[in-house]
């Protein structure tokens, strides 16, 4: 690249993260983004390990290149979405970053997605959501997927006198509201303060609470330090208390490369929580 990104894409090492991944270097196509999108979302946890350990990186995407790329760990929306469009911007695709709420229109705009631009068609890609969807979804009103028996809508609908979209997935034969996005230029320093309410206010969920999910083949897992949570497409949802020292089999399970002394204070944090 011969002209400093804002987001500084040209400091990522493409190779490496595609390695991580599991994918080649390819053209932009249908095809190819959805098989990015996937593979993104299989190799990185959603989880906010480093929030409740008081050593959170921040979202620039060195840190976050040596966080995920480099450590194999996961995150929040903030940095799977820095990562992402990174690596879609190096591949040759338009990317632009939105800001959402999450759980109703009063909730502070704390998740990121990313519009993708191919073949001058945009598409909703949303890598970094604890019920992230495995590839993009068309943006267009009322838009559908069904991918893996995962079942996902897009809405139209108004906000603060403008445009934005509102994604739902489909749960026990009605559809859920997950978040809802807005048109509004995306700068780096608001992915900043952002990152910086999330990980340090005291009293957000955030800080509150762990959170880990992963796709899985065939399922996809979350644990909070309270609960165990299993969903199979088309099959009802399991969900059950954490057991007292289950934690640890769940890291191995879910494949967090945490460290020695990393797992023992995620133990104490989790142990205060639980109470």
């Amino acid at each position: 690249m011969t002209d400093a990104s804002p987001w500084l894409t040209e400091q990522l090492d493409l190779g490496a993260y595609l390695h991580r991944i599991g994918m080649s270097s390819a053209s932009p196509s249908r095809e190819a983004l959805d098989a990015l999108h996937e593979a993104h979302v299989r190799a990185f946890t959603f989880d906010n390990i480093d929030v409740l350990l008081d050593q959170h990186p921040g979202v620039r995407l060195d840190a976050v290149q040596e966080k995920f790329v480099g450590r194999g760990r996961g995150g929040y929306c903030f940095e799977h979405t820095v990562l992402f469009a990174a690596a879609l911007e190096r591949l040759g695709y338009g990317v632009e970053r939105r800001l959402g709420r999450v759980g109703g229109p009063s909730a502070p705009r704390t998740h990121c997605v990313l519009v993708v631009t191919l073949d001058g068609e945009p598409w909703l890609a949303d890598p970094g959501f604890g019920m992230s969807v495995l590839r993009p979804i068309p943006l267009v009103d009322g838009a559908e997927d069904d991918y893996g028996g995962w079942r996902y809508r897009l809405r139209a609908v108004p906000v603060g006198g403008g445009r934005g979209w509102t994604l739902e997935r489909r749960r026990d034969e009605h559809w859920e509201p997950m978040h809802t996005h807005d048109e509004l230029p995306v700068h780096p320093f608001d992915l900043t303060v952002g990152n910086h309410f999330t990980s340090t206010y005291p009293t957000i969920h955030f800080r509150q609470m762990l959170m880990l999910t992963r796709h899985l083949d065939g399922r996809h897992i979350a644990l909070t330090h309270e609960t165990v949570t299993v969903r199979r497409p088309g099959a009802p949802t399991e969900h059950r208390a954490l057991r007292d020292g289950e934690l640890s089999d769940w890291l191995d399970e879910l494949a967090v490369p945490l460290t020695a002394d990393e797992r023992v204070a995620l133990d104490g944090v989790v142990s205060h929580l639980r109470g």
